[in-house]
């Protein structure tokens, strides 16, 4: 079990940043979901024994309160707010961090090297983190994060600030982490389309409680098809028939399908019957207004 909580609670003052967490966490790319003030930052810092909370928790079978070092040896965390040091380039503050994480300077600094070869930031590693750009800040945050090769990964907002090029350019560096790196990643969001992008569970924290933790598709309501919108460059009509022949409900709109696949149906299926239907795929993607709704109506219910 990655992690598991017992009547989590934290109190910064009269606020109640936790309220009563419990709740076993166990997956491949776990999303922690809710709008900006849910609690999910408190929580990771929690885990991490960064600050001290009431309850029972455990991270990779230790306890955040008595082995919070072991579990930075284990845990890679990339935080939300900015975290270089001045006059570091990107070595120096990657392998600095492998240090902390108790590597020897040595395998550190090629950890490090690695690290940023991993996150594309290769032929700027030697530049100053303080001249970097926002997208290259992020990629270097989750390089550190990932230079002591961590059995799992907390990544707080990873995408934020990023424009729509280096927001894509960083999911895809996550989505890759699970296969190239061996590790599990806990994601930290209040975007859904990230999460609907890369997550297999998911958890739903509204005003320091969690109000939900499970698959995507109980999220939705139990169904057991997931929903795809697909844009072909022509001869949508051809897809449509191929796709029902092979036993996956169609909608066709206005520009699009709406294709459902059975549980343990993927999206091979629908390049497959597009490949034997002539037809190019222009635009694949989960339907987000399901989920959209889904968490929306999770929000309403905990009022």
């Amino acid at each position: 079990m990655l992690i598991t909580l017992d009547g989590v609670k934290k109190r910064y003052g009269p606020v109640e940043a936790l309220r009563g967490l419990t709740a076993s966490i166990e997956g491949r790319v776990i999303g922690l979901l809710g709008p900006n003030g849910a609690g999910k930052s408190t929580l990771l810092k929690a885990l991490l024994g960064l600050t001290p909370f009431a309850g029972a928790a455990r991270v990779l079978g230790l306890d955040p309160r008595a082995a919070s070092f072991q579990i930075r040896d284990k845990v890679g965390y990339m935080p939300e707010t900015d975290s270089y040091l001045p006059n570091m380039n990107a070595v120096e503050l990657c392998a600095y961090a492998g240090e902390l994480s108790g590597l020897p300077r040595s395998a550190a600094m090629q950890r490090a090297h690695a690290a940023l070869f991993y996150a594309n930031l290769e032929d700027k590693r030697y530049l100053k983190v303080e001249g970097y750009s926002t997208g290259m800040k992020q990629r270097v945050k989750l390089a550190q994060a990932l230079v002591h090769d961590p059995e799992l990964l907390f990544l707080d907002e990873p995408t934020n600030g990023l424009d729509p090029v280096g927001r894509e350019e960083m999911l895809a560096l996550i989505a890759e982490l699970p296969r190239r790196r061996g590790c599990a990643v806990i994601l930290s969001t209040h975007l859904l389309p990230d999460v609907e992008r890369l997550c297999d569970q998911v958890m739903v924290m509204h005003q320091g409680q969690l109000q939900f933790s499970g698959t995507l598709a109980a999220l939705r309501g139990g169904t057991a098809a997931v929903r795809y919108e697909v844009r072909v460059k022509e001869g949508p009509e051809r897809l449509a028939e191929r796709l029902a022949a092979a036993g996956c409900a169609v909608e066709q709109g206005p520009g699009e399908l709406v294709v459902s696949l059975l549980a343990g149906a993927g999206t091979d299926l629908i390049f497959r019957e597009a490949r034997a239907a002539g037809v190019q795929v222009r635009h694949l993607a989960p339907e987000r207004a399901t989920l959209e709704a889904a968490f929306l109506r999770t929000l309403e219910e905990a009022r």
